[in-house]
């Protein structure tokens, strides 16, 4: 059998429906030498005889009515495919993660910065376990180190500093992740440095912020977090050992995307 394809189907679905080549070529933008050709091509591929030509138009044989039941799909994808082509597109999801309090930080940057018009809608996932860009799990990721494969580009935006902070110099113990959960470096350095000191434990740790705020313990924050809340005090110097650069990690291909561009573009202008 020789080949066809399907846009020999969707022709021969056209003349069916027409009744005959020049209704088929108007609908199709196809011409009439061509459409004829096609249909002949169809019929010794198929070693079938579809139409009964002759002065009023293509009438279908019984094996052309039979395939075009079998083709009628065709056309109902046709028709939705014409039906996506003219309706507006939605913006782009540009999926952007960081950990929690750098998430936060974005989110409340995007205000004056992001509009309807943007031509991207920013999807944030607020997450400190490692979301792997590679597979495409998300576009953009904002990471404490240096992106070590060689698919990935990272660029700095700024060093990130981490302090201790509570509402009164006079309020004892900390407050921590619970063992088990996602950590961070500056969980880590809470227990490491003052972990019988601990006093509770949150499973989320802007929750955290909020027991600090009420003067139930110390916490370790970014010091653009803890800086910014007038109810906390700043009760350490930075801590130098869990002070980083902060990394904006895309992929080398989906970076030049236009929607992911221009993503990339304000979480940096966000983020500097």
């Amino acid at each position: 059998m020789e080949r066809y394809s399907l846009d020999d189907l969707r022709l021969f679905v056209a003349v069916a429906d027409a009744g005959g080549l020049a209704g088929a070529s108007r609908s199709t933008g196809t011409s009439l030498a061509t459409l004829s050709r096609r249909m002949t091509a169809l019929e010794r591929a198929l070693s079938r005889r579809l139409f009964v030509r002759g002065k009023r138009g293509y009438a279908l044989t019984a094996e052309g009515r039979a395939l075009l039941e079998e083709a009628a799909a065709l056309r109902d994808a046709a028709q939705r495919l014409d039906r996506w082509a003219a309706a507006e597109s939605p913006a782009p999801r540009v999926r952007i993660t960081a950990g929690s309090w750098t998430a936060r930080y974005v989110a409340r940057g995007l205000a004056g910065r992001w509009s309807a018009g943007a031509g991207w809608v920013p999807e944030l996932l607020a997450s400190n376990a490692r979301v792997d860009i590679a597979r495409r799990e998300a576009d953009i990721g904002i990471r404490n180190r240096r992106p070590e494969q060689s698919w990935l580009a990272g660029k700095v935006t700024r060093r990130v500093g981490y302090a201790v902070y509570a509402a009164s110099a006079d309020v004892p113990g900390f407050i921590a992740l619970p063992e088990g959960t996602a950590t961070t470096p500056s969980d880590r350095w809470v227990k490491a440095n003052h972990g019988g000191e601990i006093l509770t434990s949150v499973s989320d740790i802007p929750l955290g912020l909020d027991l600090a705020l009420a003067g139930m313990g110390r916490i370790v924050l970014p010091c653009f977090v803890g800086d910014g809340e007038p109810g906390l005090q700043r009760q350490s110097d930075e801590i130098a050992e869990i002070g980083h650069d902060e990394w904006l990690v895309t992929h080398h291909e989906a970076r030049h995307d236009p929607p992911v561009r221009r993503a990339i573009e304000m979480v940096e202008a966000i983020l500097v």
